[in-house]
């Protein structure tokens, strides 16, 4: 009689790259107890990519640069609860009564829409140079 030998197959050693897929996988998957050399290293990567992205990728989430207005008026209300408008004389060129209520009327009109200047004052100082203007102005 012939013996028939038995013989098992080894089962292939794992793949090197098998052993790699998992641990990415366990990290997707965040597998791994506090503690664990795999747990420190996903937090570090989760941190390196918090603080080095904002530098590396282009957010596009700058604030929108503002250019002041350039002639400075201050608002305030007077004791009727009317809005009196400050303007700095700088802002203003000398001329006549309708040119300078005009020029007022330009400045003050973005801040306030659409009103009527009911009257003007110049602020000067006490060597008599004009400060600025105080507006009294009604809503349209």
């Amino acid at each position: 009689m012939a013996r028939a030998e038995i013989t098992a197959a080894a089962a292939p050693a794992p793949v090197p790259m098998n052993a790699f897929w998992r641990t990415i996988r366990s990290y997707i998957l965040w597998q791994h107890e506090r503690g664990t050399l795999h747990y420190d290293i996903m937090v570090t990567i989760i941190l390196i990519f918090i603080f080095l992205s904002p530098r590396l990728i282009n957010f596009n989430d700058k604030p929108v640069p503002r250019d002041p207005h350039p002639t400075e008026v201050v608002v305030t209300a007077d004791a009727e609860g009317h809005l009196v408008y400050q303007v700095a004389a700088s802002a203003v060129t000398t001329g006549d009564d309708r040119s300078i209520r005009d020029q007022l009327l330009r400045i003050i009109e973005p801040i306030s829409g659409a009103v009527s200047i009911v009257s003007y004052e110049a602020v000067s100082d006490h060597k008599g140079k004009v400060q600025s203007y105080k507006v009294l102005a009604k809503r349209e």
